[in-house]
């Protein structure tokens, strides 16, 4: 039987919706790939599009034209990496502001799942300032590598060690909850109208932010644009937050990164 005409209407948002996750989510994947494995200096900085008449400004770090840049990398990066798991709340709020509009309700449903995601992104962006901050200490105090990883076995040890920890606290574990069931946080959290979507959207990324933050920190050790590592941390977080024995993989990599952090603990000491 062919659809009716809301039932159609509904199919086709569907598809451009998932279409847009997949769009964003591919043009800030390429957009990394541009960029790994440059170590962010002036004559590297081609691959963010920067300007040529921004690059002298750009040759002695940290001038606010430098700053910017390392912020749109971070804020690029976040994207790519978070946007994937969070594309399950993403579809499923569509899918009940498209229901409740077609029941006659006025939910505007085009600007109420944009409002929902960028309220998402919203925190994560808010994330990239303070990457970018702790950086710019870590760069100055000499930690960090031209490739942006840790030159300090201790450093790298602390936050491995830090973040496996934290794979075991409650707070990790009230996140990742609510994380993993979308449609117990949109019963729990609605709120109508596009302002209400936006707000959504920020609890939301609040709770991925507590689940997530400190296992982003990790890319100072492996290297901020370092695509392997990059891509392995992407991996973990959708699997701890999508799979059925993600709270299980996330205590296997809680004693992994432990167990990791301590070896390089003990090489620098040695």
């Amino acid at each position: 039987m062919a659809d009716t005409a809301p039932e159609a209407l509904v199919r086709h948002a569907g598809a451009l919706v998932v279409a847009a996750l997949v769009a964003l989510t591919l043009l800030a994947w390429l957009a990394l790939l541009a960029g790994a494995g440059t170590d962010m200096d002036p004559a590297a900085m081609s691959f963010w599009l920067v300007p040529t008449a921004l690059l002298p400004a750009l040759s002695s770090p940290w001038t606010p034209a430098y700053w910017l840049i390392a912020f749109f990398m971070w804020a690029v990066m976040m994207v790519a990496m978070m946007l994937p798991s969070a594309a399950p709340m993403v579809l499923l709020y569509a899918r009940v502001v498209r229901r409740a509009e077609n029941q006659g309700r006025p939910m505007r449903a085009p600007a109420s799942i944009a409002a929902f995601a960028s309220g998402y992104l919203t925190l994560w962006i808010h994330f990239s300032v303070l990457a970018v901050a702790l950086q710019v200490g870590l760069e100055r105090e000499g930690a960090m590598t031209a490739m942006m990883s840790s030159r300090s076995l201790l450093l790298s040890g602390t936050l491995l060690i830090a973040a496996g920890l934290y794979q075991l606290t409650p707070l990790k574990a009230a996140c990742l909850k609510h994380c993993r069931g979308p449609a117990e946080f949109i019963a729990a959290h609605w709120r109508p109208g596009v302002l209400g979507a936006w707000r959504m959207g920020l609890t939301h990324g609040a709770y991925c932010v507590g689940c997530c933050a400190v296992l982003m920190l990790l890319l100072f050790v492996g290297g901020v644009m370092n695509l392997i590592w990059i891509a392995g941390l992407t991996l973990f977080v959708a699997i701890e937050k999508l799979a059925p024995f993600g709270p299980a993989a996330a205590k296997a990599i809680a004693a992994l990164l432990v167990a990791g952090g301590s070896t390089l603990l003990v090489l620098g000491q040695t």
